[in-house]
């Protein structure tokens, strides 16, 4: 069994929220909901200033708290890394939301939030509803495109390799700063960055065990 798992490359992230727009397209996301992020600072003082770019999602834990405090059984961790929330199981209750450590979940308060207010859904986001249809007092996060990973795997497709069985954020990305793939395959692509580049999860000392890992060097 594979553990699915992420490297990003902060050395060639170029904070073009390529990955935000894909993942919000790809799961016709509503208003105010990302799964995707890029945080954006800078550090110095002009002309010396560094722009800094730091990419989150869920880290699909191997130790996910979130798993391990929800009292309705709604979130679970899959036999190959990735933590999805039923949401007909989801009683809203948050405590998910408190006890991730990287707040990479978000309460769904408003299912009648429309993109243009007054005017009525659009015709994407009605396909959206019937798509990937979110529960109003539901918490959701990313979910890994485990839709695209799922349907590849059936029609023989390696995820991280194939673009049809691999993350719509990986595939955005025009400078490859995503790369997707198999954590438990030492023989995988980011099995190798995770080695030669040093590649480290983000706050190794909450002992989560993230399956993402950034180049930061």
């Amino acid at each position: 069994m594979a553990r699915w798992g992420m490297v990003i490359d902060l050395q060639r992230c170029i904070g073009c929220y390529s990955c935000m727009l894909a993942c919000k397209q790809e799961h016709y996301l509503p208003p105010g909901i990302f799964w995707n992020r890029v945080i954006i600072s800078e550090t110095g003082k002009y002309p010396a200033v560094t722009k800094q770019m730091y990419p989150v999602l869920c880290n699909h834990c191997k130790e996910a708290p979130c798993v391990k405090v929800c009292p309705t059984g709604a979130t679970t961790r899959r036999e190959d890394g990735i933590v999805l929330v039923d949401y007909n199981k989801c009683a809203g209750c948050r405590y998910c939301v408190e006890a991730c450590p990287y707040q990479q979940r978000t309460y769904y308060s408003n299912s009648k939030k429309e993109y243009f207010p007054g005017q009525g859904f659009t015709e994407l986001e009605v396909v959206g509803k019937e798509l990937y249809p979110l529960q109003s007092g539901t918490v959701v996060k990313c979910n890994m495109c485990v839709e695209r990973i799922d349907k590849g795997i059936s029609l023989g497709l390696t995820p991280g390799v194939d673009p049809e069985a691999t993350p719509a954020c990986v595939n955005a990305c025009p400078v490859k700063a995503r790369h997707f793939g198999n954590l438990d395959d030492p023989n995988s692509e980011i099995s190798r960055l995770v080695n030669e580049k040093r590649a480290s999860p983000l706050h190794p000392e909450y002992g989560t065990d993230p399956s993402t890992y950034y180049i930061d060097r």
